[in-house]
């Protein structure tokens, strides 16, 4: 068989058979996690009766799901309502094309990358494919006919515009440090860093401490505005049960739920890997993805990445057993007035201690530490002081109310 016939055509379609399915088992094993971990949480059981432990009530769920009865009203606006969930679900597993969820492995002499396509702009391929996801939201909301997930859609597009800055200025100077050694980039075949490029950026925290020493603020801001983007407690607004019912899925039922339901879980697990790549070492751990010779090195590297993927999934389930939902104007004071001002100071000091400490990363690190400090303390007195000078407004004194109007 002609070896450039496998190389170009061949292994790129197991990679892609290999993580959509991944993706979808990551799904279940999701679904299984948030009911068990929740159980564990709350000191209760969860789901224990469908296979040993429950691991098989996803397919159960699954088969639900499949056989209940596919309704559409008949106030919808039928094209567009059942576009929407295919338009939330394509993006999120389109979007792990540029993640590398290893180094490489060599078989039978050949290396080849673990990661699907290694662009040259997939920092910006992330972030313009991961906001694309909010169009299914909101014209599912729209499609739907219903004031209720109306609401849930106008709440999405609103988060999305809040947090998508934040997102994309959080990793500027992750950007801005990304540089590779010059034995690394003869092994790459390429004259400079591209700090556009999530590969990159993994192999440069080889080379370098991890981002998250560097850019600890930064992160924080960057892992809070992902789960706005996902729409998670407690940032879920746009469905809020106890307000919008299910909010901009409303009216859905049978698998188009099951849709909006696997999207969700997808972006959390593009979230995780990306968050990992960015911030968490990629497939690095202290040298141990080095270990067991070209094939098993990669092996070990891909199973770091899926092991550090998997804990950051665990804390997007802690979170949302731990932390009550915001209330909307908490919402987005909370994204332009302290998660926007941290990102942009990252960049600032990042900058700024570059050129003063010769490329310091220690001091850059403090620096952002400080840096933040500062900033959420000013804004949280600006905020404070804001308050305490708002005029109380005296209510007028009402006669006492009576009978069922002292109920309600």
């Amino acid at each position: 068989m002609d070896i450039e016939l496998v190389k170009d055509i061949i292994i790129p379609i197991i990679k892609v058979l290999f993580i959509a399915h991944l993706l979808i088992i990551g799904v279940m094993a999701m679904i299984w996690s948030e009911r068990r971990v929740s159980g564990w949480i709350q000191d209760r059981l969860g789901p224990n009766r469908v296979g040993p432990q429950g691991l098989l009530q996803p397919i159960a769920d699954g088969i639900k799901f499949l056989f209940k009865e596919d309704i559409i009203p008949n106030h919808v606006d039928k094209p567009l309502y059942v576009l929407a969930p295919a338009m939330l679900l394509v993006p999120a597993m389109i979007a792990v094309a540029v993640v590398p969820f290893g180094d490489t492995i060599t078989i039978a002499g050949h290396e080849i990358p673990l990661q699907i396509a290694d662009i040259n702009i997939g920092i910006l391929y992330i972030l313009a494919i991961t906001s694309l996801g909010v169009y299914g939201v909101v014209i599912g909301a729209w499609a739907s006919n219903n004031k209720y997930s109306l609401l849930g859609g106008l709440r999405s597009s609103a988060q999305m515009i809040s947090y998508e800055l934040t997102l994309g200025l959080a990793i500027i100077g992750v950007l801005m440090l990304t540089d590779l050694p010059e034995e690394i980039l003869t092994k790459l075949g390429v004259d400079e860093t591209n700090p556009l490029s999530l590969r990159h950026i993994a192999l440069a925290q080889g080379a370098h401490p991890w981002n998250i020493f560097i850019h600890f603020p930064a992160f924080l801001a960057f892992t809070t505005a992902m789960f706005a983007e996902t729409n998670r407690l407690p940032f879920d607004l746009a469905e809020a049960e106890q307000e919008l019912v299910a909010g901009y899925h409303t009216e859905y039922s049978s698998m188009k739920f099951a849709i909006f339901f696997m999207a969700e879980y997808m972006n959390m697990i593009v979230g995780s890997a990306v968050v990992v790549t960015l911030f968490l070492g990629g497939w690095h751990f202290f040298g141990l993805e080095t270990m067991g010779g070209p094939f098993w090195s990669g092996v070990i590297s891909f199973a770091i990445f899926f092991v550090k993927t998997g804990i950051f999934l665990f804390v997007f389930i802690w979170v949302r057993w731990t932390l009550p939902r915001f209330r909307y104007d908490q919402l987005m004071n909370f994204g332009w007035k302290f998660l926007l001002p941290v990102a942009l100071t990252s960049i600032v000091v990042t900058g700024t201690l570059w050129i003063a400490t010769n490329g310091s990363r220690l001091w850059i690190g403090i620096g952002n530490l400080v840096a933040a400090f500062i900033v959420v303390a000013i804004v949280a007195g600006i905020m404070a002081i804001d308050n305490n000078s708002k005029p109380i407004v005296q209510r007028a004194s009402a006669p006492p109310l009576r009978g069922l109007d002292a109920i309600e």
